[in-house]
């Protein structure tokens, strides 16, 4: 069951707008975001177990959904996973549950969280902020999708070294900046 709180949604759109799309983060998220083909799912899982049954739903719903209509799934989850260890190691069971539904190969999961941190990097490294979300979030991603958009975007390898420029340059006061209300 989700409760669709306006709010985390919000939150989540503005960082999309002003993050990912704003600081082009990620180059295919303004067209998915202008064709209104992004689904946001507020999950009120509060528990691992409850979290991954919500998981098990929306990756059954998107890989049961036309692309046109919903091309990508952010499963925003507030209420479980507060910790990022926690998180990353959820990741696994994330992954183990998509060879269950025998959705690998069709579906991959990317990770955001408000305290990501890349292995090998201090808390505080701007480079972490690419995929701090406002949230704890799992991104449902259509491999199809990607590999469109990456024929689209021929020099796709370099996005992440484009990233850590783009958020050296930007620094922490700027990224502060950015979601000063």
């Amino acid at each position: 069951m989700a409760n669709q709180d306006p709010q985390y949604i919000q939150d989540t759109q503005d960082w999309l707008l002003k993050a990912v799309i704003g600081l082009n983060l990620c180059p295919f998220a303004k067209a998915v975001h202008v064709k209104e083909q992004i689904r946001y799912f507020v999950s009120e899982a509060t528990s691992v177990e409850s979290l991954l049954q919500d998981l098990a739903s929306e990756l059954e719903h998107l890989a049961e959904t036309s692309p046109e209509k919903t091309d990508t799934t952010l499963l925003i989850h507030p209420h479980v996973l507060q910790d990022f260890l926690d998180y990353n190691e959820f990741l696994d069971l994330a992954d183990s549950l998509l060879e269950e539904l025998n959705l690998d190969g069709e579906l991959q999961i990317a990770s955001f969280h408000p305290q990501y941190q890349f292995a090998g990097t201090e808390v505080d490294d701007i480079t972490n902020f690419t995929n701090r979300s406002p949230y704890p979030t799992l991104h449902i991603i259509r491999e199809d999708s990607i590999d469109k958009a990456v024929e689209a975007f021929p020099e796709a390898e370099a996005i992440f070294e484009t990233n850590i420029a783009t958020m050296e340059k930007l620094g922490l006061d700027g990224w502060k900046k950015l979601f000063k209300r």
